[in-house]
């Protein structure tokens, strides 16, 4: 179905669970936004990311109608804001602050958030909709959420861990996917796998324009070593778990990775082939196509997943000789302008082909 067709944020990936689900024993599920997943264990719980700050409090309360226990540990699958920046709202008033564990690229992303913070909060206000004030001193730490989190990690590993908490196993796992410090965790007395963005309820996050290098190739890998676990259960990091039913974790994994190995190898096809400007690799590419609502492109896109990849592989000029050093786009504007007799007769028809080819649209809009 394409993306036009669909508004992403009444997808499953953004969809609000109605309280929390028990989706094996003692293991429960909530997502509000981006989900957490706690475990009850004789010692505590094990939480499996906190959410968005704005949203943990909510899913706080409803997991506290179901335990009592004490947070003992927390592992983040990744640092993005929306999977941990939420921990205070899920521990007890009179407990000791938890064990937190992440890979060992976590701190250093939280680094870069605060060095950035007025470039992240501008990209995430074009993202989701906002607006960007350009008087506002969106860098100053105190003011952006794009900062190091009240409860940054104080374990971390480089390749893979497991721990044992309350009589359960955690094999805790790296893989580069939407980022180069994610997490997957495997707990097999509870035959329960939980993805992180390695799954999300739509076509996996592999492309992302304004974010930094993704790893579609490594995310296909790894969606295929979760796969061979065979799991029962499946608690992704947005939207609806899969319970019972390791067929349909299968299929969700092996088809996932199936996507992503497409547009992996049919850009480095046609990028092998003479190295053509990258705007040309993008349309030349055969990209798949699939009916399953949880491979359907609303929130990323193939092509944009091609560039990625081309990113990864190439340098940053695209090819095109105006690209290499660009005059000014007030130039190029006036210019373009002047030939066609003045700016209007340029919107005037962008406006016509809006509805017929919006990508040519785009360009005269410029």
């Amino acid at each position: 179905m394409p993306a036009e067709d669909i508004d992403p944020f009444e997808t499953d990936m953004f969809e609000r669970l109605d309280g929390v689900r028990e989706v094996a024993e003692d293991v429960y599920y909530h997502s509000y936004f981006s989900s957490v997943t706690a475990f009850d264990t004789e010692e505590g719980l094990v939480l499996v990311d906190t959410s968005v700050e704005q949203a943990s409090p909510r899913i706080a309360e409803d997991l506290r109608e179901v335990t009592d226990a004490p947070v003992h540990t927390a592992i983040y699958t990744h640092g993005h804001l929306d999977h941990a920046y939420g921990l205070e709202h899920f521990l007890l008033e009179d407990q000791d602050d938890p064990r937190v564990l992440a890979h060992e690229n976590v701190p250093d992303r939280f680094e870069r958030y605060a060095r950035t913070a007025g470039h992240n909060e501008a990209v995430n206000a074009r993202q989701f909709g906002g607006t960007v004030d350009a008087t506002e001193d969106l860098a100053d730490e105190s003011g952006s959420r794009f900062r190091v989190p009240d409860y940054p990690p104080t374990v971390t590993y480089e390749e893979g861990v497991t721990l044992s908490v309350g009589g359960l196993t955690f094999e805790i796992h790296h893989g580069k996917g939407e980022t180069d410090d994610h997490s997957w965790l495997y707990c097999p007395e509870r035959e329960v796998l939980c993805s992180g963005d390695f799954h999300i309820n739509v076509a996996p996050n592999a492309g992302n324009p304004q974010k930094v290098q993704r790893y579609p190739w490594a995310w296909a890998d790894t969606l295929r070593e979760m796969a061979a676990l065979d799991a029962r259960h499946l608690c992704p990091g947005h939207g609806h778990p899969v319970v019972d039913d390791p067929a349909e974790v299968q299929e969700r994994l092996l088809h996932s990775a199936e996507y992503l190995d497409t547009i992996v190898e049919g850009t480095l096809e046609v990028l092998n082939d003479g190295s053509p400007p990258h705007v040309d690799v993008v349309h030349a590419v055969d990209y798949p196509e699939y009916d399953a609502p949880w491979l359907a492109e609303t929130y990323d896109e193939g092509e944009f997943i091609a560039r990625n990849v081309i990113r990864y592989y190439g340098g940053w000029w695209t090819g095109r000789p105006s690209e290499l050093k660009p005059a000014p786009r007030d130039a190029v504007a006036e210019e373009v302008a002047a030939l066609a007799g003045d700016a209007g007769t340029l919107a005037d028809r962008a406006l016509e082909l809006a509805d017929e080819d919006v990508r040519l649209a785009c360009h005269l809009a410029d």
